[in-house]
């Protein structure tokens, strides 16, 4: 049964692994992950199974700020397609409306159907592009914005 958690700076090893598993060419340094998971402003998630970290998100929400940003979100190669990464993405939903944030927003590769798709299926809408914006590979982002119900706040 997957469970999730905030994350703790001993689960950067397994947030790593599937990290640089998943972005194999433009993966998050260690140092700046960890600096988010130690990032006051920032909350970030793990899912694990049995103890073992098969997805995590992160989410910038500073405390009182409107807007937020979905950071990163992962799941393990071999955990995809069981609803992991939606339960992610709700977790940090959740995390930045009881911050106080209104509109949530998020880059996702413009190659990376899957993960666009649960985006939209979120309730996620396409605001804009950003031409080239993940390197090496010369891939543009879609920007996404979501706008919390009233009612989620």
């Amino acid at each position: 049964m997957t469970q999730l958690r905030p994350a703790r700076p001993d689960d950067l090893d397994g947030v790593m692994a599937i990290e640089t598993a998943s972005f194999p060419t433009d993966a998050w340094s260690r140092s700046s992950m960890a600096a988010t998971l130690a990032d006051r402003d920032a909350a970030a998630l793990v899912a694990t199974e049995a103890d073992t970290i098969i997805g995590y998100a992160a989410v910038l929400a500073p405390r009182g700020a409107s807007d937020a940003d979905i950071l990163t979100l992962a799941v393990a190669q071999a955990a995809r397609g069981r609803g992991t990464g939606r339960e992610l993405l709700q977790g940090l939903l959740t995390v930045a409306a009881g911050r106080g944030a209104s509109r949530v927003f998020l880059e996702v590769r413009a190659d990376n159907p899957v993960a666009a798709a649960l985006y939209a299926s979120t309730g996620f809408q396409v605001v804009g592009r950003r031409p080239r914006y993940y390197q090496p590979d010369d891939v543009d982002a879609v920007v996404m914005r979501l706008e919390l119900p009233v009612g989620v706040r």
